[in-house]
This record gives structure tokens, sequence and C-alpha cells, in this order.
């Protein structure tokens, strides 16, 4: 049996979404063994940097808040682009439903 246009373009989708985690997998074993190296290679008679003065709590974020308030706004940018593409059917629907169908 023929897989469908949607099916076809699914499995493509899964395969693709499984090789970004596979990458992405590699590159955070590969950053902890970098930063593990690294970690031994600092002498430990490394003097001291000097302190800087301290800002304000809050006034620069952590690298955690700065993920979770990026990925935050961009899942509400794709929300807003997936109803705006649904809304442009459901605006063209009329016409769409009487354009005549590709002949096979």
């Amino acid at each position: 049996m023929a897989q469908s246009t949607i099916e076809y373009t699914k499995a493509a989708q899964d395969k693709t979404i499984e090789a970004i985690k596979q990458g992405q997998a590699v590159l955070v074993e590969a950053v902890s063994a970098w930063a593990e190296a690294a970690q031994k290679a600092i002498p430990a008679d490394l003097p001291a940097l000097p302190k800087l003065p301290e800002l304000p709590k809050g006034v620069i974020p952590s690298a955690d808040e700065v993920v979770k308030t990026s990925f935050d706004f961009y899942a509400e940018v794709l929300e807003a682009n997936r109803k705006f593409a649904n809304d442009v059917l459901a605006a063209a629907a009329p016409v769409l439903k009487d354009a005549p169908k590709a002949s096979k």
C-alpha cells in the first residue's frame, strides 16, 4: 500500500527530528568532555581574577532565565504563526473548496 503524502511527510519529519536529537546529544557530550578537560588544565596555583563590582540582583539574568524566556517567546511566536496560517486557510476556504482538483 502506498503511503499518503501526509504519512510520507510525517515519516520524514520524524527522521529529521531524530537526527537533530542525535546531533544535539553528541554536541552536549563534546561540551561536557571539553569542560572536564578545561577544568583539569587550569593550574591550581593560578592567581584569582580581580573581583568585579557586584550589580544589583536581577540586572543580568542567569543563562537559565535567558533560555527559558527565549524559548517561551519562540513558542508564542510559533503558536501565533499557526493561528495565522489556519486563519488564512479559513478565510480562503470558499475559494479553495471550489478550486478544481489536480488530475493524476
